[in-house]
């Protein structure tokens, strides 16, 4: 008896519906009602399972007149392919109720600075709201290989680069120049951009994660960008220290509105050069499909903006 080969391709559609008329024929005890159960007509149930048979190169049923019943052989073939079909049957349900149920695991890439100021707070409430969610986040200064590391879902601070990702932008957020009170009544308030490359003025540069290089000083005003060059001996990647040197008062840094909010609100951080108002820095989530993201990735999308100003 020859029921499945491994190395052939024998689970196609017509057997797929072959096994699935087989099941309903058990359950109703004959070929009628399991037409009926199926919505298909007593000749569309026959030929089902006449594929089926000649797939398998076996007789499934003995019938008469009077009743349907198993073969030896058909009794065998159901009972090794039931469990499948109940198994093939609860996974379907499963990947369906995925779709609309936030639960399952979730891997999330994220900036550290936005998981330790922006996420982190909230993230207790959130998880408590979605009970059968098990939370991995992973805060890494790089976005590296989204797809290649396991991740479903990433939230990155700057211009993602060129690639397949799905990129949507969450926000644009003000980029500041701040320094302490303290500071500025010890070396002055700078009037100009310029004034900041004067030897008067410590600046705290901060490393690009994905050049490796300072980023540049910029300031934006009604379309025009002016660039300077300011002096400073530190260079710095991570924002929790890039914040403790700034409230030291040790010297000026250029900071994203988002990170230090807070902290101009209680004063301990000033902005200066507020006539340059314009420029801009982004904030991202990238994702690998736009077909149909599953529910756990669109709620932890909505809770992330839901933490956006």
């Amino acid at each position: 008896m020859h029921i499945i080969d491994d190395s052939e391709a024998w689970m196609d559609e017509r057997v797929l519906n072959g096994m699935r008329v087989l099941q309903a024929i058990i359950d109703s005890g004959s070929f009628v009602r399991a037409g009926e159960a199926l919505e298909m007509s007593q000749s569309g149930v026959s030929r089902a399972i006449a594929r089926l048979e000649a797939r398998l190169n076996i007789r499934l049923f003995d019938r008469t007149t009077r009743q349907v019943a198993l073969t030896d052989e058909g009794r065998r073939f159901y009972a090794q392919v039931n469990p499948l079909l109940a198994g093939l049957e609860e996974a379907v349900a499963s990947a369906a109720q995925g779709a609309v149920v936030v639960r399952g695991k979730l891997r999330v890439n994220i900036d550290p600075l936005l998981a330790r100021l922006l996420l982190g707070p909230k993230l207790g409430s959130f998880l408590k709201q979605h009970p059968e969610l098990d939370l991995d986040l992973m805060a890494r200064d790089q976005l590296g290989d989204l797809v290649a590391d396991g991740f479903d879902l990433a939230i990155r601070l700057g211009q993602p680069p060129a690639s397949s990702l799905i990129a949507r932008k969450l926000l644009d957020t003000r980029v500041l120049t701040v320094a302490t009170p303290g500071y500025l009544r010890r070396h002055g308030v700078p009037k100009k951009p310029a004034d900041l490359e004067s030897p008067e003025h410590v600046c705290i540069h901060f490393r690009n994660p994905l050049t490796g290089r300072p980023f540049d000083w910029e300031f934006h005003r009604g379309g025009k960008v002016t660039i300077v060059h300011p002096r400073g001996p530190i260079t710095l990647n991570d924002g929790g220290t890039m914040e403790s040197v700034l409230l030291s008062g040790y010297g000026m840094a250029q900071v994203i509105d988002l990170a230090v909010e807070p902290l101009l609100r209680s004063g301990a951080l000033v902005p200066v050069l507020t006539a340059w108002p314009d420029e801009r820095f982004p904030l991202y989530a990238l994702y690998p499909s736009r077909h149909h993201p599953p529910a756990k990735t669109q709620a932890f999308l909505a809770f992330v903006q839901s933490l956006l100003p």
